[in-house]
């Protein structure tokens, strides 16, 4: 029986030898973890089986940013629209769409630059062009106008001869259009360069809006936010006109247009009340309309 119990301890033991030589070997599967260091100058060399770190990705280039700053391009803001770019540059967005060949007009960047000339265009001939029509007396309407001098006795020798006034040029070429008011409603908010880009006019639901000049319709539709149903109107190379907060619009895009011509019907889409917002853009910049339109 002693030796019985002998040969089972030994047994024992045996496999328990046995077992920890085979945790302890080759087979074993899992790892510590090994952290990779260059210790004292020298290059660390890759692990077997470690992961090689990637390099980062380069940043795109947004398109057109070689072109930033430069005149006849324009770089988008925060809350840009096609609609808006076109509108603040002068230009037909579909025009825009093309110049900068847009796969989806609905998608611009923040920082993107657009093409807001035509290819081949001067941008500085386009953006500095003179205005040549008569100069408006900067006076208040209301405020006399100054007294003359009166004339001096001149002297009784040599009296001068008359020399006639220099003729008055009259408004050519874009400058030289013939604008309508377009409603006949009460102003109630004149243009102010902070406040206001152009005039409100006050009517009621359904009152006809009229095409300020000759035209082309450039846009049509609600997607430029606060301006509701808006009407845009392409005179030419210079002049746009837009016609906002309409109930219903009655023109299409790239239709021609007559002056006088009933384009939409007056509403309050957003708006706080009927009324008509007109503006008149010269190259894309606001301009007080009532220093164009005529007296009435």
């Amino acid at each position: 029986m002693k030796e019985a119990g002998r040969v089972a301890r030994f047994s024992g033991a045996l496999f328990l030898a046995a077992t920890l030589v085979a945790c302890a070997g080759p087979g074993r599967t899992s790892r510590a973890p090994v952290e990779e260091r260059n210790v004292g100058g020298r290059a660390a060399v890759p692990l077997p089986g470690a992961a090689a770190s990637e390099p980062a990705e380069a940043v795109k280039p947004l398109p057109g940013a070689e072109n930033a700053g430069k005149p006849g391009y324009f770089t988008v803001r925060p809350g840009d629209t096609l609609i808006r770019v076109g509108l603040e540059t002068g230009q037909n967005w579909k025009d825009l769409v093309k110049w900068n060949s847009l796969e989806n007009p609905n998608i611009l960047e923040v920082g993107q630059v657009l093409r807001v000339v035509p290819p081949g265009a001067d941008p500085g001939a386009l953006t500095t062009r003179p205005v040549t029509a008569a100069k408006v007396e900067s006076r208040p309407l209301d405020a006399p106008k100054p007294a003359s001098a009166p004339a001096s006795t001149p002297p009784p020798t040599a009296a001068p001869a008359p020399v006639a006034p220099p003729p008055v040029a009259a408004p050519t070429g874009d400058d030289n259009v013939n604008w309508l008011w377009p409603a006949n409603g009460t102003v109630l908010a004149r243009f102010d360069e902070v406040r206001s880009k152009g005039l409100a006019i006050a009517g009621k639901a359904g009152d006809p809006v009229l095409a300020a000049a000759d035209g082309r319709v450039v846009y049509a539709g609600s997607g430029l936010r606060g301006y509701g149903n808006l009407v845009i109107l392409k005179h030419n190379n210079t002049y746009l006109t837009a016609y906002a907060h309409n109930q219903a619009l009655l023109v299409k895009e790239e239709q021609n247009v007559k002056r006088g011509q009933k384009i939409a019907e007056m509403g309050a889409t957003d708006a706080d009340r009927v009324k008509l917002h007109f503006e008149i853009r010269k190259q894309g910049k606001p301009v007080d309309p009532e220093r164009l339109l005529p007296a009435r």
